[in-house]
């Protein structure tokens, strides 16, 4: 009965999803060309609200547990783990105050309305998985835009999403850039737990009745580590260790 459920809720969703995307485009456009960043931005936090808000139609539920205050003017390095595409848009949003940008492959950055253009205008930055330089060079720039405009770097070390919610071992090199690039910030572990629930069908249906959780840990200091890879030894474990598989 959950499942054939699914199938009309599914219908619904992916059309107020896609209305979403569509109708805010042409914003975006108009904020960043015309009006500027701060516009754009603004544009895009709604653009998140209303995403976040569309999941509601499938019944899923959001927790968002940070009982830490993260400061505004310094960068932040954010590491999480990955689920599902729907772990994006509530980091965006309820960070929205520390102007999200995201490490992401370079084949988001073409052909998604609003999404997209997003991740070409509004700081992120997109890599080519297949050529480490590339990769690696387009992620020390992007360290180095973080660090002098105290905005927060999102990147999902895993490199790829886990479709059962257990986690997959980190890649570090990305990672380790970051912390050389940003060593004025502050690195921030988020745990995601129920994403992958989203897609248990498969990509249709999609799962309904959700409780997607995120849990941000404390804020640890990068220039207090000598030794970045015992820090980032550190951020995996506690991130690991908060993922709750049922």
């Amino acid at each position: 009965m959950r499942k054939l459920l699914a199938y009309p809720l599914t219908i619904t969703y992916l059309l107020v999803f896609s209305m979403c995307l569509l109708f805010f485009h042409p914003i975006q456009w108009f904020c960043f060309n015309v009006l500027g960043y701060q516009p754009h931005k603004k544009s895009v936090d709604l653009l998140q609200l209303c995403l976040v808000r569309c999941l509601h139609v499938l019944g899923t539920r959001i927790t968002w547990d940070n009982p830490h205050v993260l400061p505004t003017n310094k960068p932040l390095v954010v590491v999480s783990n990955h689920q599902s595409m729907y772990d994006i848009s509530p980091i965006m949003w309820y960070m929205r105050k520390h102007h999200i940008k995201f490490v992401s492959k370079k084949e988001l950055g073409k052909g998604i309305p609003s999404v997209s253009y997003n991740l070409r205008h509004g700081g992120s930055v997109l890599i080519d998985r297949k050529n480490p330089r590339q990769s690696l060079s387009a992620i020390m720039t992007f360290g180095e835009y973080i660090e002098n405009t105290n905005r927060a770097a999102v990147i999902f070390p895993e490199g790829t999403r886990s479709k059962d919610g257990h986690p997959k071992p980190f890649k570090t090199r990305g990672l380790e850039i970051l912390v050389k690039k940003v060593p004025s910030g502050l690195m921030v572990p988020v745990t995601v737990n129920n994403s992958w629930k989203m897609l248990r069908y498969g990509k249709f249906p999609m799962g309904i009745g959700n409780h997607i959780k995120f849990t941000v840990h404390k804020p640890l200091e990068i220039a207090t580590f000598t030794d970045k890879k015992a820090l980032i030894a550190q951020v995996e474990q506690t991130i690991i260790d908060a993922i709750d598989i049922n």
